[in-house]
């Protein structure tokens, strides 16, 4: 039982870590030498990169950030295909991957390498989902897109399907550690968006491209 847990505890750890990877602060100090964490939302997520580096940036960070979820999953599952790591055993699998999935969306949010501080997790999030299940990664981005090609604002649209996603998991059938990632995962992404939200009722919310209101970027 005793390696079984350590080496359990050693995938999450690596998750953590590999969700810890600062994507958008290592692209603001590479391209233009900012701390991006000074420039506008202060999150280090592929939005504020956008309005801070523009778009070429912002899909190369929106793609690390999401294949860094992929890549925590993606872990485990491998883990299991190795010979002579079979002493964890299989029902422990779809814990282990809710499990990881949750420290590498933890690790972009609060990162070791940048005080733990980052982004919003929900790219990350995103990942993780299409790792786990394909179909329900695929829907949750439809969600994602229809909001965010109605609306045009990415925070309502990460939202949304952060809210989508605790009922997908139900309806398609996914095992009770999946729904218990989506249900805590799609809280704490919400979590993460609480000055959106603010911003969303008082009707401050910048559409995709804008800029934040200069108060809120002095802050």
């Amino acid at each position: 039982m005793v390696l079984e847990l350590t080496l359990s505890g050693l995938l999450l750890i690596t998750a953590y870590l590999l969700g810890s990877i600062p994507t958008g602060y290592l692209a603001g100090r590479l391209l233009t030498g900012i701390d991006i964490r000074q420039h506008g939302s202060g999150s280090i997520g592929a939005t504020n990169v956008l309005r801070t580096l523009g778009k070429g940036p912002a899909l190369t960070v929106l793609l690390i950030d999401a294949l860094k979820g992929v890549g925590a999953i993606t872990l485990v599952y491998g883990f299991y295909f190795v010979p002579g790591t079979s002493v964890i055993p299989a029902d422990w699998q779809p814990w282990l991957a809710a499990l990881s999935g949750l420290a590498a969306v933890l690790g972009h949010s609060k990162s070791i390498w940048i005080n733990f501080s980052g982004g919003k997790s929900a790219a990350t999030g995103l990942g993780i989902l299409l790792a786990m299940s394909m179909p329900m990664g695929l829907i949750t981005l439809g969600v994602f897109a229809l909001v965010l090609s109605l609306s045009r604002i990415v925070s309502l649209a990460s939202i949304a399907a952060a809210i989508a996603v605790s009922f997908l998991v139900i309806i398609l059938g996914q095992p009770l550690p999946y729904q218990l990632f989506a249900g805590i995962a799609g809280l704490y992404v919400i979590l993460r968006h609480r000055s959106n939200i603010q911003r969303l009722i008082a009707g401050t919310e910048p559409k995709l491209g804008q800029q934040l209101p200069q108060e809120v970027q002095s802050n």
